[in-house]
């Protein structure tokens, strides 16, 4: 095992932890990644790993409802997720292939960038919503989890799509941002399982195991962090910073794509 192997799953471990909860889209930053320092594809078998770490982030930080769901298998809470799961579903398991394509190529990385600040600089833009958890209704949990499905696209934030549709819902900044996460669980959950049952014909190469669980270990850290961090920066402060960022992102992938990138 060499230390550059090992520094690389260390890198897009991190990537992936941070990124999958901060909403500038952690498909896209790996996407990016790669392609800037001529990665080669982290394979089914890690790329698998790194969603198992950011699933233990979320049940750490959410263990009082997960257990909660647990114990109430038929509870309101278990019903929203259930009812936004299944758009999120039928979208990722109805255009997998072609999207695959699209995050494979990265030619639309741009775009889907500005695309993500656009939205969320236009949901700090609107009035604050007034609406508690307990008031999330099953229409809500449909349409969060519509925009979850369309985060399929390699570059469209899936957390930064579903806290603006839950703010722009009229749900108060802290509980959007918790269902947010809470509603990630199931598709994170279902992108472990459908892969995993992929990996029976996958090759495994035992030299990169440890490097792959310490990039796993090294994801759900940055997970749980992030996922502090954003719950403090949605409930107290401003997502427009992250809008710049992507921004910027987006304008600098374009003009390198203009330039033959």
């Amino acid at each position: 095992m060499s230390m550059l192997v090992l520094l690389e799953h260390i890198f897009l471990g991190i990537v992936q932890g941070l990124t999958e909860f901060l909403p500038i889209s952690s498909t896209g930053h790996l996407v990016l990644f790669r392609k800037l320092f001529g990665m080669q594809e982290v394979g089914l078998l890690f790329d698998t790993m790194l969603h198992f770490g950011t699933l233990i982030a979320v049940v750490i930080v959410f263990w009082p409802q997960i257990r909660h769901i647990v114990l109430h298998p038929f509870s309101r809470l278990t019903k929203l997720l259930v009812v936004g799961t299944i758009p999120t579903a039928s979208i990722g398991l109805l255009f997998e292939d072609y999207f695959e394509e699209i995050s494979r190529t990265g030619i639309t990385i741009g775009w889907e960038f500005l695309a993500t600040g656009a939205i969320l600089w236009a949901v700090e833009s609107m009035r604050r919503g007034e609406r508690k958890f307990d008031d999330i209704r099953y229409t809500d949990a449909l349409i969060i989890g519509t925009l979850q499905g369309a985060a399929i696209l390699p570059a469209i934030s899936r957390s930064g799509l579903t806290i603006a549709g839950a703010l722009m819902r009229g749900i108060d900044r802290a509980d959007a941002a918790r269902f947010s996460f809470l509603i990630s669980l199931p598709a994170i959950l279902g992108a472990c399982v459908l892969q995993s049952a992929k990996l029976a014909a996958a090759p495994l190469d035992t030299a990169l195991l440890i490097p792959m669980l310490v990039g796993t270990m090294c994801a759900g850290l940055a997970g749980y962090i992030a996922i502090r961090w954003m719950l403090k920066i949605v409930s107290t402060g401003s997502m427009k910073g992250f809008a710049v960022y992507v921004w910027v992102l987006g304008a600098l992938i374009l003009a390198l794509q203009f330039f033959g990138w």
